[in-house]
């Protein structure tokens, strides 16, 4: 039966990422809808904005194109906007995944959720950055997100990332209540993913538990998109 998928991208990241899983779910009869968020398109200006206007515009996107039976997906800091979106477009979906994704707790923003080096990192880009933005360097980038990939993808990737709105990292939303929300919702972990290191700050079993339920693996690293794209569209679907 086919599905209609909403792919929400983490930090640094626009639609553009989502192209080769797309592509797998599209083979297989789906469609699918792969948004740019404010913010993280090239050439945005990312002051002035908030992460309440990133879930305002994926409401927006669902609603003004009458889209019904969602499968809204998020990844990494995506987990944030698909939180805050979910609970008013209730009615418009079918399921809620989320992909080595943060689920949000209460009163916490993603900066609170990272281990302290990235806090420093963050906190320093940021305030060099002139715009409250933050860039990973390629180093951090390449050994913590797409190791699984050869260097000439990495600096490729790498090279494409966009600057992203430390305020996005900041601000918080209300966590979802799965047992009130009405929609089945899921957890999703690329198993190489140690852009969180394992242990107290790691994906797994810290997300899943949130949620109340059991991930689901998915092969590759935080960036099995482009490394393992036909698996990770499996584990979707399987979601």
């Amino acid at each position: 039966m086919a599905e209609t998928f909403v792919l929400i991208t983490g930090a640094w990241h626009g639609g553009w990422a989502w192209r080769p899983v797309a592509q797998h779910l599209r083979a297989s009869g789906h469609t699918v809808h792969t948004p740019t968020l404010p913010g993280v398109a090239d050439g945005d200006d990312p002051t002035g904005l908030h992460l309440s206007d990133v879930v305002d515009f994926v409401v927006e996107y669902v609603e003004s194109r009458d889209l019904h039976d969602v499968t809204l997906v998020g990844h990494s800091w995506g987990g944030y906007p698909i939180t805050g979106a979910a609970p008013r477009l209730a009615s418009r979906l079918k399921k809620v995944v989320y992909w080595s994704a943060f689920v949000p707790a209460a009163g916490r923003s993603l900066y609170d959720e990272v281990p302290p080096p990235y806090q420093e990192l963050f906190a320093g880009v940021a305030a060099a950055s002139g715009n409250n933005t933050v860039t990973l360097p390629f180093e951090v980038f390449r050994d913590g997100f797409i190791a699984d990939a050869p260097e000439a993808v990495q600096k490729l990737v790498h090279d494409l990332l966009v600057p992203h709105p430390m305020q996005y990292f900041t601000e918080t939303v209300e966590p979802i209540d799965p047992a009130t929300l009405g929609v089945p919702v899921a957890y999703v972990f690329s198993v190489d993913d140690v852009a969180l290191p394992p242990g107290e700050y790691g994906w797994v079993p810290r997300f899943p538990e949130r949620l109340g339920v059991t991930a689901i693996e998915a092969p590759g690293s935080h960036e099995a998109m482009f490394t393992q794209p036909a698996g990770l569209a499996e584990a979707l679907l399987k979601a």
